[in-house]
């Protein structure tokens, strides 16, 4: 028989965990984690849901790769700013139409001249598969506002009006053609010149060198701006997201070719007054360079409170803002992009920001859907 006090110690080796001390432990947890945790037994479900009532879901910055060859097959790995790690998601290959874009940080689409399927929700579970508009267009403006999807722009030379706009009704499942883009756009209506984001009611489009903002409001079907907002001399560079309901204008500033910062403003959407909310350190603005010690552009993926801030293409660092802290701070760090560095020359890639809650995963990894979960090393 053990002495008394091996026999308490395994005892309390053995003994369950529950009630507050439960709780403490999976509010540490990252939610890729809580979906087995709710099922282990009444109790612990009990104690996830519980958990939830104080834990938002958390945005993740997303990798899409596509093979730019036959079979074009696509993989998607996610970076969770909560554990810090990329996880590998696991899933069927999504049904190639054509080369996967992205210009809005949840939204991915493909466009071809039979068809035109796009995917909003947090992990792309479901894809809508429609017929394309009317005009051929190359290189689109493409953001979903409500239940519309517009597509503005980026029309091809073959066409008469290079800032036409059409709307496609999620409910109605019709498209319509409202009014043109501005003419300031007549140089820049591609996804290439311009950054934009959405609330409920409107699409927020800025060109991307001069900070000239225009808003199109899909229910009026009307255009309103120009607003400019170029809050510093310096900033070559702009681009703009959503965090949770504020609009957040990113600068990138340059002096005499050399970039020198990352500046973030907080906008009002109905003065379109700004103010500095937050600056990249310098060690960071450093690291974005790389090994060309050069920022040329930068591109920016936000949902909830977390901008993801990188350079295109391969993206091998990824600088991560998460605004506003409890104590009113912004706390910035990097993270290396272990998805790119190895991949063929061959491979397009397409990078979304969604936040990611329990109830996603769990309808992820439900059996009509089947995906899995595995954090990368």
């Amino acid at each position: 028989m053990l002495p008394s006090g091996d026999q308490s110690q395994s005892d309390a080796v053995g003994a369950p965990i529950h009630g507050d001390v439960l709780e403490a432990v999976l509010s540490h947890l990252p939610f890729v984690h809580l979906v087995p945790a709710s099922i282990v037994c009444k109790v612990w479900n009990k104690a996830v849901a519980s958990t939830l009532k104080s834990k938002k879901p958390q945005p993740w910055f997303i990798l899409h790769t596509q093979r730019s060859r036959s079979p074009y097959l696509t993989t998607t790995e996610a970076y969770d700013p909560v554990s810090r790690m990329w996880i590998e998601i696991q899933q069927p290959p999504i049904d190639y139409v054509s080369a996967l874009r992205s210009s809005q940080s949840n939204l991915l689409y493909m466009l071809s001249p039979s068809k035109f399927s796009f995917s909003f929700d947090a992990l792309h579970l479901t894809w809508h598969n429609v017929t394309p508009p009317r005009l051929m267009r190359i290189d689109p403006i493409v953001g979903v506002v409500g239940k519309h999807v517009i597509v503005a722009g980026g029309v091809s030379d073959f066409e008469d009006d290079p800032l036409a706009v059409e709307i496609y009704d999620l409910e109605s499942q019709i498209w319509t053609n409202p009014e043109p883009m501005p003419e300031f756009f007549e140089e820049s209506s591609s996804s290439m010149w311009t950054s934009i984001a959405s609330d409920e009611r409107r699409l927020f489009v800025m060109e991307k060198s001069s900070g000239v903002l225009h808003t199109f409001d899909p229910l009026t079907n009307t255009w309103y701006g120009p607003f400019v907002l170029r809050p510093d001399h310096l900033v070559s560079h702009f681009s703009i997201g959503f965090s949770d309901e504020k609009l957040i204008l990113i600068g990138l500033l340059v002096d005499f070719d050399d970039p020198i910062g990352i500046k973030l403003w907080e906008v009002n959407c109905e003065s379109f007054e700004y103010h500095e909310i937050a600056e990249m350190p310098a060690a960071l603005v450093e690291k974005l360079k790389g090994d060309d010690l050069q920022i040329l552009s930068i591109e920016v993926r936000m949902a909830g409170n977390v901008a993801y801030i990188y350079k295109p293409m391969r993206a091998g660092e990824v600088i991560v803002c998460e605004l506003s802290g409890d104590d009113g701070e912004c706390r910035w760090w990097s993270m290396a992009n272990l998805v790119t560095g190895d991949r063929s020359i061959m491979e397009r890639f397409v990078y979304t920001c969604s936040k990611v809650g329990v109830e996603d995963l769990r309808r992820a990894t439900g059996s009509m859907v089947n995906r899995r979960f595995r954090f990368k090393k």
